[in-house]
């Protein structure tokens, strides 16, 4: 075994456990809360803390009203029912017309269309904010739309659809949480940190073209948005449970969604279940296998070389697109980009325990609140890999110990996306005529000087480690030896 070269460097933030208090802005009209699961619970008490606003024209929609005492607490309004394409519109438009000023509508929900939701939410002159491009009931498990129709990069086409047909306007964010969200503002700050490290001459970037002539001049090969939760569970996970320390529903329908990721100009090979889409900003390719049974060679700081699971998000796409140099699939540079996730391992337990049941669902499902979890951290943060430095990883380190002394009702996996929340609401009143942006389009400086008090330690780290290195070498293999970040190396075919 070779032992791994781990550097830590560019320390941005140590662990803290003072909650701030700071207020980032007012809300001026009501605000609609749509979902409150284990993100809309964690939400609340930082919306409270950070801005000024009516509470009493404040409303929470969601099906279930399991957790309504917590709102009662707090004496914020609660509506038991669920949106559809129907009734959405009915629902929404008196609530978000409940007096003066300007709404924001905080879609946090499962099986509501964000686009839709979006789309109405601007024409009503409301401020939106998501964290993923959310379909409505029934598309992640369409079989007759095909694999590409079911996909991250179809939805995420939707939503630049309407960006284009209606630019401009109120400022609507789209898919700012944890990742997608906070990890596309890491990866402007990694960069940033490999271009004064490698000496490299640059001024700041202030355009897309700009940031991705940078990333190419790096010579950033790709990223991985690296993570590992090891969050630990007072009592094991019993058999027929699904158990998670975020939305099971949530992770359940992107895990059974195809395997996606950006997929960069120096890739020499391609799967043979892989595929391009029809149609697009040609970004990303797909896998015709499901995400979370897809694993992968990546590294974190804590556990060092790692399986991740290829699950798909929006920002693999996202991110990909937008240090393309040049257009379509032949650009000029584009990185590879995907997730890279080993969850809490009570969540590989409960994949493990679903796909051997051929993929279906457990009858009961459970998320793992702050209460019950005994010790363990979120590592999340991106790997920025095949430059003159090898790989860089860039991120946060949150303990569920600074959880709780920060913020209520949520463990480090949930603060992460909840502060990121805030950070892009309070972007969005900074810049309210933006119109629909990603998070990769926003200040990441200013994003993270919102978000980093939530964030425990945010630190660099780099390694020599590489998905070459410490392989047995006991079975054959078809590897890519002339560059080892080759997804080809990446890649767990075995």
């Amino acid at each position: 075994m070779t032992t791994m070269k781990t550097t830590a460097s560019h320390i941005t933030q140590e662990a803290t456990m003072t909650p701030p208090t700071k207020i980032y802005g007012e809300i001026t009209g009501p605000i609609v809360m749509i979902g409150f699961g284990s993100i809309g619970k964690g939400t609340i008490p930082l919306l409270m803390r950070h801005f000024k606003f009516d509470k009493s024209r404040m409303v929470v929609i969601d099906p279930s009203d399991r957790d309504k005492k917590i709102l009662d607490q707090h004496g914020i309004k609660f509506i038991k029912a669920a949106l559809t394409s129907d009734n959405y519109q009915e629902l929404l438009a008196p609530l978000l017309k409940n007096g003066t000023g300007t709404g924001f509508c905080i879609n946090l929900s499962v099986d509501v269309s964000s686009v839709d939701v979006m789309k109405f939410c601007r024409d009503q002159g409301a401020h939106y904010i998501d964290t993923v491009v959310e379909p409505w009931t029934g598309f992640y498990f369409d079989t007759s739309v095909g694999n590409s129709g079911r996909s991250n990069y179809a939805l995420r086409e939707s939503m630049l659809n309407e960006r284009a047909q209606n630019p401009g306007g109120i400022t609507a964010v789209s898919c700012c949480g944890a990742n997608p969200g906070m990890v596309s503002w890491f990866v402007k700050q990694a960069l940033v940190h490999l271009a004064q490290d490698l000496k490299i001459p640059f001024d700041m970037p202030t355009s897309k073209t700009e940031w991705a002539k940078l990333m190419q001049k790096v010579g950033v090969k790709g990223i991985h948005i690296a993570e590992r939760d090891t969050q630990r569970a007072r009592l094991p996970k019993p058999m027929n449970t699904f158990v998670n320390t975020w939305s099971v529903e949530g992770f359940i329908c992107e895990g059974m969604q195809p395997s996606e990721l950006g997929w960069g100009t120096h890739e020499k090979w391609m799967p043979e279940n892989a595929a391009r889409h029809d149609s697009g900003c040609q970004a990303a390719i797909y896998l015709n296998q499901p995400g979370a049974n897809t694993k992968v060679r990546t590294w974190c700081p804590t556990p060092g070389a790692q399986y991740g699971r290829l699950v798909t998000h929006n920002e693999s796409i996202s991110i990909a697109d937008y240090f393309t140099v040049g257009t379509g699939a032949n650009a000029e540079y584009r990185p590879t980009c995907h997730y890279a996730y080993h969850p809490a391992n009570d969540s590989i337990l409960s994949l493990e325990e679903m796909f051997g049941a051929n993929g279906e669902r457990q009858p009961e499902h459970f998320i793992l609140n702050e209460n019950e979890i005994v010790d363990g951290m979120d590592e999340l943060g991106v790997l920025l890999y095949g430059h003159d430095k090898n790989a860089y990883w860039y991120g946060s380190q949150l303990t569920i110990e600074e959880t709780r002394a920060l913020a209520p009702y949520q463990n480090a996996t949930g603060l992460q996306v909840t502060s990121a929340v805030i950070a892009g609401v309070a972007w969005a009143l900074e810049n309210p005529k933006a119109g629909i942006v990603e998070a990769d389009e926003m200040d990441f400086k200013r994003c993270l000087e919102f978000q980093l008090p939530y964030l425990g330690a945010v630190k660099g780290y780099y390694t020599d480690w590489n998905p070459l290195k410490d392989r047995p070498g006991m079975f054959p293999e078809n590897l890519e030896t002339s560059d080892a970040w080759q997804f080809k190396n990446v890649l767990v075919k075995n």
